[in-house]
């Protein structure tokens, strides 16, 4: 039985992973993930701890820790999504994120060596290329521009990665994947954000004028691209993951109101006046768009699922499971929400801190509020 590493596998894509892994294999998962804000252990509560399932709750960034378990289970591979991942979090305090995306990383390349490890897949982001309005979509050998904290941190980790291939060897590979959504992604990302807030009658923002360009991969596509160049990718390569659905956030935010009142009954008109324009992101990027050539020539890896199939399947689990929403939302959540969207960006809420504690401030539909524009 192969013995495979998963870190944060308690999070959106890691618990995809998780459950495909356990599906589709033999192999005895070993999940890692210290539970943070967006780390949830609900997301893989229906994986019973067994022979072929351990949890344990930890940093990456805890050298020990990271060393015991390759000492104790051996793995053959490790796949990392553990990171700090959000960009407007990351901008309120990069700290969390050049901790764990940068420093985690290295520890880990380090008990790869070490322990003999055959596979270690570091999964990064298409932001690491920077800002693609008015050029070509990026190529894996394309330089690394990135415009935020959280991209930065996670274009360093991959050239760590590439410095421990080149030097030491290490049998790794890199997985960039366009905005991924679908079922367990914690409200703070824009489509559960929106489904979020409309079920609770709530302001839906959107950043600056709306049109900045995105393509969309439903999570379960990921998670097959991943499995699959954990199998059969070319050690060393760097593999560009996406759908090439492109839309804008605008109607991104416009579909999901549409489904919304398909599938739950609400007003559709009603919905779409809660629409808020509000102060843009800093440095927001414009447009992020990869070429997809190597995945499928390489390994025959395409998307399966349509945005409107996997908006639809999304909406319907954020309905079906609204407990779980209110129950991660609740406490720190407000004040981090109000630090991005009611006091935009300057006047970030008191004592905020990236992991969301402080005072709670005002809500956005409170009298306080004041921010943006009807569309």
């Amino acid at each position: 039985m192969n013995n495979v590493l998963v870190t944060g596998g308690c999070g959106f894509i890691g618990s995809h992973f998780v459950r495909l892994l356990l599906r589709r294999t033999a192999w005895r998962v070993i999940n890692l993930d210290k539970l943070t804000y967006a780390g949830n252990p609900e997301n893989v509560q229906d994986v019973p701890v067994g022979i072929r399932y351990r949890f344990v709750k930890g940093d990456i960034g805890d050298r020990a820790l990271v060393n015991e378990i390759c000492q104790d289970e051996h793995p053959w591979a490790v796949i990392n999504f553990a990171a700090e991942s959000h960009v407007d979090r990351s901008i309120l305090d990069p700290g969390p994120f050049l901790a764990t995306n940068v420093g985690g990383v290295q520890i880990l390349l380090e008990a790869c060596r070490r322990y003999g490890v055959e596979r270690f897949v570091q999964i990064s982001t298409d932001e690491v290329y920077g800002d693609a309005e008015g050029q070509e979509p990026r190529g894996e050998e394309s330089p690394l521009a990135p415009s935020n904290p959280y991209a930065a941190s996670k274009a360093a980790a991959d050239l760590l990665c590439l410095a421990s291939r080149r030097t030491y060897d290490v049998p790794l590979l890199i997985m960039r994947s366009s905005n991924n959504y679908g079922p367990c992604q914690f409200p703070e990302k824009l489509i559960p954000l929106t489904i979020r807030n409309a079920l609770l009658g709530e302001d839906l923002p959107v950043y600056g004028d709306g049109l900045q360009r995105r393509e969309w991969l439903y999570v379960e596509d990921n998670a097959e691209a991943i499995f699959t160049a954990l199998e059969q990718g070319r050690i060393g390569a760097i593999y560009n993951v996406s759908s090439a659905a492109e839309r804008t956030n605008l109607e991104v935010v416009r579909a999901v109101c549409q489904l919304l009142a398909e599938e739950a009954g609400l007003d559709l008109g009603a919905l779409l006046t809660r629409m808020r324009f509000v102060a843009d992101r800093p440095g927001h990027d414009r447009r992020y768009a990869v070429t997809t050539q190597r995945i499928l020539e390489e390994l025959g890896w395409s998307p399966t699922v349509p945005f409107e199939t996997g908006l639809r399947r999304t909406i319907r689990w954020y309905l079906d499971h609204q407990a779980w929403v209110q129950h991660i939302t609740s406490g720190a959540y407000r004040t981090y929400y109000d630090a991005v969207y009611v006091h935009a960006w300057g006047q970030a809420a008191p004592g905020y801190r990236g992991g969301g504690t402080g005072t709670v401030v005002p809500g956005p539909n409170s009298p306080q509020h004041h921010t943006g524009l009807h569309p």
